[in-house]
């Protein structure tokens, strides 16, 4: 059974055909690669190999032609920067590498803030300028020669990757999208059913939120490459903003209600919901659970119409402003869910359904990125140093890899194991480069020899890659074996050239571990309060103008953090997991800004109590995130409300009528609550 369970064992020995797919067009697309780097007898051809590589480890067509754009914009900025660099220094080598390491400083910084391709693109930049200043230090009357070949060799396994994930049994993003939307809204689903329910599985809750969070973010970053899949790309991109906003203003809501509903906590807390909002909630759940697990959008679309239907006929009546607050979330709640079914449609059919939806803000901390391009420079400049100071030919191989991996596992959870994962299919590769890339190699003759020999372990690696936990161990060892060979039309077969260029791997991979144990970075308690003071300046700034951009920024950015809280909440014991919930009540809080910056200003007076409500609720949840009561948000509330009855329209009778009073002190009513649960239990934890 263990063998059975383990991955090797499935990749290897029961392949399935999508890794066979996967490891056939990546193996494909390097021999064509490699074919007219030989034809035209370019310098480097295992360049374009190691470009075609990378292209396709998410072998979508509109994903490779993305990265494939990215990395030659930034092979190209990164050639103008290098030749500039041996503009000014060609004479100058330590002035040149202490300009390189500004630059290469300045390219991770920009790839820590940056998502997706187009981070790749700012490392691609950082690695062009480096081989460029390297390679034309020995000869800087080539500098520009040497600048062209980079960009061809890298252009030409771009493209031969792009031509064959077009050609070769494709793979769209649109039927990508398809299955991540489907996963977000049943997840979001049972994540409801969880949430409404009379008796939750904690385990099961954690598992649903998680399950939604993240096929999410992925969504969303994946949605951009969408628009290079024929004009209905940007409707899918719309639909997925769409998805994305109203699958998070559930979450918040449904956070909201589990905590008015269900939390035992306190003692009158059950006595402030009658039971028939309750058994309305018990019913929303039953048919969340039935929409998530049935078949087809329209069947839980007719169910979530039904409830819906029931939950406005449900009378106001002689409900307290709390529980009219709670009706009207649990109203709220179903429109989100029937809105994301329309945008799930939208995804599969642009043509039918036309969202309106703008594109999302991500989380950036600059401070983050700030140390990860210390860091990198840091690395790049040991590395050169002792380059210089030994002349070691080699050397060039130990900063190439420094200078890629120092930014590339920058953006890992544990970038040290990633380095030692990378290290260890490195050591594969030693003996199977010497194998196939020395000894059989040697004897052959002809391109067709060499590709046989070759490409074999190439395709083994491959193969194993498409597994993800196996990706590190086995892009590595892919990685290693073309590195270690270098195949071209003048190859060098010596075993000091073998053993110089294994070394210099090794030691870049060394280096690089070593600088992120000296600079880790900040710590898990360190970013966690990063992220609660983000949320809780986000939160202040909401009371600016405009409201439609501040909302974009906000959904955006609280996506990422609630998934790296929830990631967070996974390293600490049972007992003392409260980020997530942290997370979500800053959601629900900023909801509620938003909401009360949509309502019409009445007058001067409830226009400043609005906006001091609002950053006495930023102050608040940061002081409850700390375990301290919130001591503003009764006092602002109570000035809105005031303004609110007090202030009227000029010419014309009271700004907000009876209902919306009502709505509104249950508001401010229920956030209060929400703040003092979320501050008892920051101390519970802190105690434990």
């Amino acid at each position: 059974m263990r063998v059975t369970a383990s991955p090797w064992y499935r990749a290897y020995l029961t392949p399935d055909a999508s890794a066979v797919r996967f490891a056939l067009k990546t193996t494909l697309a390097m021999l064509l690669a490699l074919y007219i780097a030989l034809w035209l007898d370019l310098e480097r051809p295992y360049w374009a190999l190691i470009s075609a590589a990378f292209l396709q480890i998410r072998p979508l067509s509109g994903m490779v032609l993305e990265k494939g754009l990215s990395q030659i914009s930034g092979t190209l900025v990164g050639a103008a920067a290098g030749i500039t660099l041996m503009a000014l220094f060609a004479q100058a080598p330590i002035p040149a590498l202490a300009g390189l390491t500004v630059w290469i400083m300045l390219c991770t910084y920009a790839s820590a803030l940056l998502r997706n391709n187009a981070a790749y693109g700012c490392i691609m930049g950082a690695v062009t300028a480096m081989l460029i200043v390297v390679i034309g230090a020995g000869a800087p009357e080539r500098i520009f020669s040497i600048a062209v070949a980079r960009i061809s060799e890298l252009a030409l396994g771009a493209t031969c990757a792009t031509l064959v994930s077009a050609l070769l049994w494709p793979s769209r993003v649109s039927d990508h999208l398809g299955r991540q939307a489907d996963d977000v809204v049943n997840q979001a689903f049972l994540h409801a059913a969880c949430r409404l329910r009379d008796s939750h599985d904690p385990a099961r809750l954690e598992a649903t939120l998680t399950g939604t969070l993240t096929p999410l973010t992925r969504l969303e970053g994946d949605s951009q490459t969408a628009r290079y899949e024929g004009p209905e790309g940007p409707g899918r991109i719309r639909a997925s903003h769409v998805l994305t906003r109203h699958t998070l203003r559930l979450m918040a809501t449904l956070h909201a209600l589990q905590q008015l509903l269900h939390t035992k906590s306190e003692r009158n807390d059950d006595k402030r919901i009658k039971s028939d909002t309750r058994r309305l909630a018990q019913q929303l759940s039953d048919g969340f659970d039935r929409a998530a697990r049935g078949s087809g959008t329209e069947p839980a679309r007719q169910t979530l119409y039904a409830l819906r239907r029931r939950a406005l006929n449900t009378p106001e009546t002689r409900l307290t402003p709390l529980e009219q607050r709670c009706l009207l979330g649990l109203r709220e709640a179903l429109g989100h869910a029937l809105i994301m079914l329309d945008a799930r449609d939208a995804i599969a059919h642009p043509s039918g359904k036309a969202l309106r939806g703008a594109a999302l803000a991500w989380h950036r901390d600059h401070w983050v990125a700030g140390v990860n391009a210390i860091r990198a420079g840091a690395i790049f400049a040991t590395l050169a140093a002792f380059w210089l100071a030994t002349g070691w030919t080699n050397g060039q191989v130990a900063m190439l890899l420094g200078t890629l991996f120092s930014a590339f596992f920058a953006s890992r959870d544990n970038p040290v194991a990633a380095c030692m994962a990378f290290a260890k299919g490195i050591l594969a590769a030693v003996p199977s480069a010497f194998v196939f890339g020395h000894v059989l190699l040697a004897q052959a003759s002809g391109f067709p020899m060499l590709a046989m020999i070759f490409l074999t372990p190439l395709f083994l690696g491959l193969l194993g890659a498409a597994n993800p936990k196996l990706m590190g161990y086995c892009l590595a060892f892919t990685i290693g074996n073309i590195l270690l060979t270098m195949p071209g039309n003048g190859m060098d077969f010596s075993f000091d050239a073998f053993v110089n260029r294994a070394l210099a791997m090794l030691v870049g991979l060394g280096v690089v571990v070593v600088g992120f144990r000296l600079l880790p970075g900040p710590g898990a308690t360190l970013k966690r309060k990063r992220l609660v003071w983000a949320i809780a300046r986000d939160l202040r700034r909401l009371a600016s103008a405009p409201v439609n951009a501040r909302e974009t920024q906000f959904i955006g950015r609280m996506a990422d953090r609630l998934l790296q809280l929830s990631k967070h909440d996974d390293s600490l014991p049972d007992a003392q997991r409260h980020l997530f919930s942290l997370g979500l009540t800053g959601l629900d809080a900023g909801y509620a800004c938003l909401r009360l910056r949509r309502l019409e200003d009445i007058g001067p007076a409830f226009h400043h109590a609005r906006n001091a409500f609002i950053a006495a609720l930023a102050e608040d949840y940061a002081a409850s995130a700390r375990g301290e009561a919130p001591l503003r948000i009764r006092k602002a509330g109570d000035a809105l409300l005031d303004a609110a009855r007090r202030e009227t329209k000029p010419g014309a009778g009271p700004g907000l009528d009876a209902r919306r009073q009502t709505l509104l002190a249950g508001l401010v009513e229920r956030l209060a609550l929400s703040l003092k649960r979320q501050a008892r239990r920051a101390r519970e934890v802190r105690a434990g």
